[in-house]
């Protein structure tokens, strides 16, 4: 770019993120390295739960990155995984939505924190699902299983989502009924969203199909994402066409298997691939630590 060529104008997100983040009121003073402070938590079932904690003023994120958080052990040194951040790039605080495992070295500890509780949050996101990860489209889908699920929240919320594609569908498979709790509040709350509604109108919340299922206890719609996709299903469902590389964009989010699944699924649509540096039609999340995905 020469110095004659005008600079692209920001998009909403960018005009939103530039705005300085702040640290609530009474939030406690930081006494562990890379500290911030728990504001709230709410546990969703027994194994699952979300929280949310003040936000370091030097972090910029892309709505899709995670980063690295966690507490203190045993001895001492610090346990950290990777957590999406659920919460948009322009949000003054994070959210994290977490599995509670007995008997994990991290989520054992992490499942008893209240408000007001310290955590360890190291400020340097990363990550491959981010809208600059993806040509221009006209759907775009976004296909979780369990907590895969964080990283769409983030999105979901993001004003450039729905200014990049007309229509947005997210597909969410859990083995419960319970396990879909979250992401049914999130879409159920997306209609009052008041910085989206002020942007697009108030019925911009139609233009989100969303397709809950699960795989054990009996719902509606049951079945594997990769499953309702090859089949069809959910293409007669929601009235949409096939997946086809013209119009469809795809970001996955779960375990390490239904990651690779999902890959061949999209690939049979003739969907490829893409990353930060070369965009195209599907992104899968790389980072897969059993924990905090």
């Amino acid at each position: 770019m020469d110095d004659t060529t005008p600079a692209p104008a920001p998009s909403a997100t960018e005009k939103l993120a530039a705005r300085p983040a702040t640290v609530g009121p009474g939030s406690a003073k930081p006494t562990l390295p890379d500290a911030q402070t728990v504001t709230q938590v709410r546990h969703w079932t027994d194994w699952l739960m979300s929280f949310r904690c003040t936000r370091p003023a030097s972090l910029r994120f892309r709505s899709g990155e995670f980063v690295m958080l966690g507490l203190p052990g045993e001895d001492g040194k610090p346990i950290l995984r990777a957590y999406s951040i659920a919460s948009p790039s322009w949000d003054e605080e994070l959210e994290f939505y977490s599995i509670k495992v007995p008997d994990g070295p991290l989520t054992s500890r992490l499942k008893n924190i209240r408000e007001g509780d310290q955590i360890i949050l190291r400020p340097k996101p990363v990550g491959t699902l981010v809208l600059d990860a993806l040509l221009p489209g006209k759907r775009l889908w976004f296909l979780a299983t369990g907590t895969g699920i964080a990283p769409f929240a983030s999105l979901l919320r993001d004003p450039d989502t729905f200014e990049r594609y007309e229509q947005v569908v997210l597909m969410h498979t859990c083995r419960q009924v319970s396990e879909l709790a979250y992401g049914r509040d999130l879409v159920e709350s997306l209609a009052d969203d008041p910085l989206l509604s002020e942007m697009f109108g108030e019925g911009f919340a139609d233009r989100l199909h969303y397709y809950p299922t699960t795989t054990r206890e009996e719902w509606p719609i049951m079945g594997r994402i990769t499953d309702n996709l090859t089949s069809g299903r959910v293409f007669a469902d929601l009235g949409l066409p096939p997946m086809n590389p013209a119009d469809d964009r795809a970001m996955v989010c779960g375990s390490l298997a239904f990651n690779t699944d999902a890959k061949k699924v999209l690939e049979g649509f003739g969907l490829h691939e893409g990353a930060n540096s070369d965009p195209r039609e599907f992104v899968v999340e790389k980072a897969f630590v059993g924990e905090g995905v």
